[in-house]
């Protein structure tokens, strides 16, 4: 009689110690979402940014398309491309490839997954830049067949460069990290990119480049659909 009060007893206590616990995590989660923070995981906010390169890219294909048309050479539009480089550099280069080299990469070679990947990856990231450094001086000084060339080799290189990484790279990093330190590797990259723009740098880089398509006139998604 004696156990069997005890057990009751201690069952009294651990159900409203688990009630209250589970109150206290509806709260904090109500209170998340109240604030407006978003829950992204780590190959989300990889994979979005992703997007914003693709855009990027697609001014530059629109920029290289009117320098390839004589009359349309007239409607390159200088500034669009400088800034467009510009984003590339300080969104995708200097931030987003970071996360990749620092806390990526350096995973995948610890655990010996995927290393002649991560290679070509690291080489590819590095070409780039010098890409977008010859892109943005070649514009400045009106040498658009340099700017052109760039571009497309630009374009050429991170399409595939990209497309794996969604494909194979981040899928496999489920294989090499803990569920708990997956979750923890997404936080840490949201408190990287406050700290690093001041706020939500990916909702910023976004708007930078809806500007940026305006500007050019390839913003209306409809325009890209073929009539058939």
């Amino acid at each position: 009689m004696f156990l069997l009060g005890s057990a009751a007893a201690a069952s009294s206590l651990v159900l409203p110690l688990a009630l209250n616990a589970q109150s206290k995590t509806g709260k904090k989660a109500e209170n998340k979402k109240e604030e407006g923070e978003e829950d992204v995981s780590t190959n989300e906010d990889l994979m979005r940014e992703h997007g914003v390169l693709n855009r990027i890219l697609l001014i530059y294909d629109e920029s290289r398309r009117r320098l390839e048309n004589k009359n349309k050479a007239k409607e390159f539009n200088p500034d669009v491309t400088i800034k467009a480089a510009g984003l590339i550099k300080k969104f995708v280069e200097d931030y987003h490839e970071k996360l990749e080299e620092n806390h990526l990469f350096p995973r995948f070679e610890k655990a010996g997954k995927l290393v002649e990947l991560v290679k070509t990856l690291r080489a590819q990231h590095a070409v780039g830049r010098s890409l977008t450094d010859n892109i943005i001086v070649s514009v400045k000084a009106k040498n658009l067949d340099s700017a052109y060339a760039s571009m497309g080799s630009f374009i050429h290189m991170y399409r595939p460069h990209e497309a794996r990484e969604d494909t194979v790279l981040f899928p496999a990093l489920h294989e090499i990290v803990s569920r708990h330190e997956y979750d923890a590797m997404g936080e840490q990259f949201e408190a990287i990119e406050r700290k690093t723009f001041g706020g939500d740098g990916f909702d910023m880089a976004v708007d930078q480049v809806t500007d940026l398509e305006k500007t050019l006139g390839i913003y209306d998604l409809a325009q890209f659909t073929p009539h058939l």
